[in-house]
């Protein structure tokens, strides 16, 4: 439709009065408008919709067929400016009413429902995706979101501010009936050539990094078994079917079955993956600040305590991040 036949939606708000009030002269006196003023508006957008809206030889007042569908349809579209009018203001106060987030499996498990508890006191709707990290950073480069936590800092871009909220250290998961724990990489090669490696998904940012991390070490990795969840894995491990590579924070993710596998810590592993808060640059600058401490306090107040109450000194593993929240890296 060229712009000159555009639909006025003044004129499609004051027609949605005329129809509510079932007469021009109930509309012109609830707009403070001249009746002849609202008959003319009314004819006009029938002229500009090429149809007849309202049926002029009836008493009292009726539409056609077209009018009652311009009213229905029209009044959502007249419900949805009022709101955007309202989110427009609310956005100048600093409020974005409409927040999509995207969070890391790992983190939507384990800290995803307090954190959007606490950013719901900054926002008017909350709009939550869980996934892999890569897809969460394309989803906010392509403007799907507006706020993403994940281990993918999307270095290779400078249209995002980044702040890291964690740093976890990655340790070796047995089965619990297991009783040799590996001490070391020489260990683990041993351990690999008995049972295979259960392994996150590939295309996953752990997963990635736990696959290339093992092949610089020279551990061998079968591809038998493919996972794309932490509880799944932890679960296979518990099972006996083989060992596994984890984080702390996936490890709480699992704590259902996080009781019938054994934790061995390797310092020569030498492996640790950070979370970041990000969002695209000059968006929100207030709202992104304010995400991170809430973040931060998560992460402080119900992560950390959760992880020590499950008795293997994972908590350990973790460090917060405490800079000062306007520094973004």
């Amino acid at each position: 439709m060229p712009l000159s036949k555009l639909i006025d939606m003044n004129a499609v708000q004051i027609f949605i009065v005329v129809a509510e009030e079932g007469s021009m002269s109930g509309a012109a006196a609830r707009l403070g408008l001249s009746q002849s003023g609202v008959s003319q508006t009314v004819r006009q957008l029938e002229e500009k919709l090429g149809v007849v809206l309202i049926n002029r030889t009836t008493r009292p007042m009726m539409l056609t067929p077209f009018g009652i569908a311009l009213k229905n349809r029209g009044g959502l579209l007249n419900e949805a400016i009022l709101n955007l009018k309202a989110q427009v203001v609310e956005a100048g106060n600093g409020i974005k009413p409409d927040l999509r987030m995207g969070l890391v499996d790992s983190f939507a498990a384990t800290c995803g429902s307090l954190f959007a508890r606490q950013m719901l006191s900054r926002v008017s709707q909350l709009s939550v995706r869980a996934g892999l990290s890569p897809l969460q950073g394309e989803r906010l480069l392509r403007r799907e979101l507006d706020l993403i936590i994940t281990s993918d800092p999307l270095t290779d871009t400078n249209e995002v501010m980044r702040y890291q909220l964690l740093s976890e250290k990655y340790f070796v998961i047995t089965p619990a009936e297991r009783r040799s724990a590996p001490q070391n990489i020489a260990d683990l090669r041993t351990l690999a050539n008995i049972l295979p490696i259960v392994r996150f998904n590939r295309y996953s940012q752990v997963g990635m990094q736990i696959d290339r991390q093992l092949r610089a070490l020279e551990v061998r990795m079968s591809n038998r078994l493919e996972l794309d969840t932490a509880d799944a894995l932890t679960s296979m491990v518990a099972e006996g079917i083989g060992w596994a590579v984890t984080t702390p924070m996936c490890f709480l993710q699992a704590a259902a079955t996080a009781k019938n596998v054994s934790v061995h810590f390797i310092p020569e592993l030498g492996l640790e993956r950070s979370l970041y808060l990000v969002c695209r640059r000059d968006e929100y600058g207030a709202l992104f600040r304010d995400a991170c401490a809430m973040a931060r306090s998560v992460i402080s107040d119900s992560l950390l305590p959760r992880l020590k109450a499950m008795g293997e000194g994972v908590e350990n593993m973790v460090t917060l991040n405490k800079e000062n929240l306007s520094e973004y890296r």
